[in-house]
């Protein structure tokens, strides 16, 4: 396929991962050329598309936006066990977060926080609300409370992940073993 031939979805997302990677590797001191260039394209393709860094943040915030939801979705929590659930939204968070970590640099207003939360908290709150019901989260603290517990470790770990002081895997399965085992419910309980 030439140059001229790539479907211009193609091209906007290959800059994007492209950004992506820049930005989480060199942070604010990445420029929009070294950003085409990563991309193999020339700045006036990535003026074309973005036309200026702001521009380019809120799509790669849209992308990660995106790419949540779809990991989320894909998980099924519904269908499958509260401690999977838990665990299946902790590696798609982490993982986006992971590949995202440049979105730091996004000052994230009001409709933002308004769209994860209805995005991420909403279904996790239900898998929270069902594993009370159904005696395998503990019934001793309130869901919304084991909810934001959750969501501080979460944030915590995320941290790391994004200073580099922690893989992926490690983190997930870190955020997973400490949270379950100090909200499963146990007999003594």
């Amino acid at each position: 396929m030439t140059r001229s031939t790539v479907r211009p979805d193609r091209v906007r997302a290959g800059i994007l991962d492209a950004a992506a990677t820049v930005l989480a590797e060199d942070g604010e001191q990445a420029s929009m050329a070294d950003i085409a260039r990563a991309a193999g394209v020339a700045r006036a393709t990535l003026d074309r598309y973005f036309p200026d860094r702001d521009a380019l943040l809120r799509s790669l915030y849209e992308a990660a936006f995106a790419d949540l939801g779809e990991r989320l979705a894909a998980a099924r929590l519904d269908a499958v066990s509260t401690e999977e659930a838990i665990a299946r939204t902790t590696r798609a968070t982490i993982a986006v977060i992971s590949k995202y970590r440049a979105l730091g640099l996004l000052d994230k207003g009001p409709a933002e926080v308004r769209r994860v939360d209805a995005r991420l908290v909403g279904p996790l709150r239900t898998v929270f609300e069902r594993g009370a019901a159904g005696g395998s989260l503990r019934r001793d603290i309130p869901v919304h409370t084991l909810a934001e517990l959750y969501f501080s470790l979460l944030e915590g770990v995320v941290s790391r992940v994004v200073r580099r002081r922690m893989g992926v895997e490690e983190a997930c399965a870190a955020v997973t073993a400490l949270f379950l085992t100090g909200a499963l419910a146990r007999p003594d309980r």
